[in-house]
């Protein structure tokens, strides 16, 4: 007992208390991502940042200590009326981030509450602004509409509100019923529609293959009748040209004949042929008219009408001689 007592009324021992304790209140060690506002003597003084800070012991004091990462809260389920009087369950979750911790701890009381009832009134707000259609088409724009107001609502306070997102738009059960009502009969529609569009589409290409049927059978039947006019023509040529050649053949044949008959009609024994071939073809006319007919005609001088025939080749055998 006297060793504690004599500890107890040592001065050195409270001193070294004293000096121990004035270090720990003026020395912190602030964390990364944290801001202490200090105040001296009950005024805003400045922030401290992370690492070692030193302050004033007993003058100066931590009033408060700011998280400067980003954070979330949730917006709890709230009732919201639409343009056309519809009321909605709506929540969300909101994206927030302290820039300046002194701003969040001088300007306002609680700065979480604060910017959640800001963040509900600016939903009905936009909510009240819009049809219901409107409603679950844009929420995009809700949520822009909504981080817009509160960027601005919230500068003072040394928040800076990064993101807000609708978690979920709940209507009325008698609204959810009409609303999946209207989705059949929309998909009903849109099978309708979609079958019209491809019995449309059948239809259109079946003419169009028709049509094209048709143009390649005209293409072929007019290529087929140039293709027969050509061969027709080809033909009709070459039998013109086989008949010229004929034609040729024969009168150079005959030609030929009648030159070696001629040349042979130049001797004695030529012109006694040529007398007596005459003689033999006149002979031959005067029977096929007495066969041909029950009465024959004649003058009673057939024998010199044979000699005159024979006087008249002869005749004509000399003037081609002296022709040639």
């Amino acid at each position: 007992m006297p060793i504690f007592e004599q500890l107890l009324t040592n001065p050195i021992l409270w001193l070294t208390i004293v000096i121990l304790y004035t270090l720990k209140k003026g020395i912190y060690f602030v964390p990364q991502n944290r801001g202490y506002v200090i105040y001296t003597l009950g005024k805003y003084n400045k922030t401290l940042s992370a690492g070692l800070n030193f302050i004033i012991p007993f003058v100066q004091s931590v009033a408060a200590d700011r998280n400067l990462k980003e954070q979330s809260l949730e917006i709890i389920s709230q009732a919201a009326i639409t343009k056309d009087n519809i009321t909605l369950e709506i929540d969300g979750i909101l994206f927030l981030k302290v820039i300046d911790a002194a701003a969040a701890t001088n300007n306002i009381t609680d700065y979480k509450l604060s910017v959640t009832q800001l963040a509900m009134t600016t939903m009905r707000n936009a909510i009240g602004s819009m049809e219901l259609d409107e409603c679950f088409q844009n929420r995009d724009m809700i949520n822009a509409q909504i981080l817009n107001a509160m960027t601005e609502a919230t500068a003072p306070w040394g928040v800076m509100v990064t993101r807000y997102e609708i978690k979920d738009i709940m209507p009325p059960q008698t609204i959810r019923e009409d609303m999946e009502k209207q989705m059949t009969a929309e998909r009903e529609k849109r099978s309708v529609i979609l079958t019209a569009e491809g019995v449309k589409t059948a239809a259109i290409t079946e003419a169009e293959g028709h049509k094209q049927a048709r143009v390649l059978d005209a293409e072929a039947a007019k290529a087929e009748q140039v293709l027969a006019a050509e061969a027709s023509k080809e033909s009709q040529v070459l039998m013109a040209t086989g008949k010229a050649e004929a034609i040729r053949l024969v009168a150079e044949a005959d030609a030929s004949a009648l030159e070696v008959v001629g040349s042979a009609a130049n001797t004695d024994q030529g012109k006694a042929a040529v007398t007596l071939t005459l003689a033999q073809d006149a002979i031959s006319a005067h029977q096929a008219i007495a066969s041909e007919s029950t009465v024959v005609l004649t003058d009673g001088k057939t024998g010199d009408n044979i000699a005159n025939t024979v006087a008249q080749a002869i005749a004509v055998s000399s003037s081609l001689k002296l022709t040639n």
